[in-house]
């Protein structure tokens, strides 16, 4: 049976502090326990025990060649894991650091399990900004290995509940204290050939990196990511671009991080993204899926924003995730949004696209993913 424990006031009174210390026995003890973050919830297990990162890959069903993010508390403990890094990884630290930015370090060899590095020479590090999450950590005496707490490929979780409907009785514990704040996993990093690549769009943007940054190369993916299984295998080492006509890109490789080669965050009904620079055009694309899927028996649904909901009332289910006005509040509703429709057994979706600048390229991203690569480009007549 999985334990629970709810953190409602400050972590500095007794019953908070007697129950991350109880959570935090459970971590050294090799067992798993999942916790909030300020991205979402995240599956933890001491990444200095391999026995136990095996807990996290079983509960979740995950490949064992995705690497994992390790979260520690303190800054001052990063040189006991990792090897030191040139380039402006200290300012990026200072300006973003507690929070939603994962940097690639080169890992101090026999320190982490190689479960968690996927056999890789480097290891992705953050330090949450999550009091409840440093807490923990600092309290279990070890560098937590978490990536997020759900069943493999689908939609993170936000909320306690979201982790307990995929993962109760088959973790050790959770530690419940709100919902996220961000909504959307970290940006994973990393410093090689004298830039800066964003391996993985996420909390921190590229434009806000770039501030951080002035003068220094930053390198964001591409916005369109190619369709179907190869997509979900390229290989994006630093410094190279997706290239789904190099077999090197392809094959084998372990990914350099979480989230860059199999499927995430799908609905368990079809899910479509419907793209493009015109609204009232993708409206139109939208309602005549609509038309067509109703004809074949299909229980609809559409994602959308609240000042859209109205337009698709033929759909059987119409979740409004945030709005366009505030981007933010995309990103903090898309993952319940999306386990929204399991709920609502919505077999068919249709989801609208949205700006690519600022976190509206993370959104896509995971839109993309949900949707297994199946867009519809509406200003293309399709």
């Amino acid at each position: 049976m999985t334990k629970q424990w709810h953190i409602a006031r400050h972590i500095d009174e007794a019953a908070s502090q007697e129950a991350l210390s109880d959570a935090a026995e459970l971590l050294r003890q090799g067992q798993t326990v999942a916790f909030p973050t300020e991205t979402v919830y995240g599956l933890g297990a001491d990444a200095t025990n391999t026995d136990a990162v095996k807990q996290i890959f079983m509960a979740k069903g995950r490949p064992s060649d995705n690497p994992l993010i390790v979260h520690i508390a303190d800054r001052q403990d990063l040189p006991k894991w990792t090897k030191p890094v040139e380039g402006p990884v200290e300012q990026l630290m200072e300006a973003f650091w507690p929070g939603p930015l994962t940097i690639i370090f080169p890992v101090r060899q026999g320190t982490i399990s190689p479960l968690v590095t996927a056999g890789l020479s480097t290891v992705g590090i953050r330090i949450p900004d999550n009091t409840v999450a440093r807490e923990l950590i600092r309290l279990s005496g070890r560098p937590i290995a978490a990536p997020s707490a759900n069943s493999s490929g689908k939609p993170s979780p936000t909320r306690a509940e979201h982790v307990l409907a995929d993962l109760d009785g088959r973790i050790g514990g959770i530690v419940e204290a709100g919902s996220a704040t961000v909504g959307l996993e970290s940006t994973v990093v990393e410093w090689a050939q004298d830039a800066l690549h964003i391996l993985r769009p996420g909390g921190v943007t590229a434009e806000q990196l770039r501030e951080a940054l002035p003068g220094v190369t930053v390198i964001a993916p591409a916005g369109g990511e190619p369709s179907g299984d190869a997509a979900e295998s390229i290989d994006m080492s630093p410094g190279i671009a997706a290239d789904t006509s190099s077999s090197a890109a392809i094959a084998g490789e372990a990914p350099r991080a979480p989230g860059m080669k199999y499927a995430h965050y799908a609905p368990r009904g079809r899910m479509i993204l419907v793209d493009g620079a015109d609204p009232d055009a993708v409206a139109s694309t939208i309602r005549r899926e609509l038309r067509a899927a109703k004809s074949r028996g299909e229980r609809t649904g559409v994602l959308t924003r609240t000042e859209r909901s109205a337009l698709y009332e033929e759909a059987d289910v119409v979740v409004a995730c945030g709005t366009l006005a505030a981007p933010h509040t995309i990103a903090q509703g898309l993952f319940a949004a999306l386990r929204q429709f399991d709920q609502d057994e919505a077999t068919f979706i249709l989801a609208e696209s949205c700006p690519e600048h600022g976190i509206g390229a993370a959104i896509m991203n995971r839109l993309r993913k949900a949707a297994g690569g199946n867009i519809i480009h509406s200003d293309e007549g399709h």
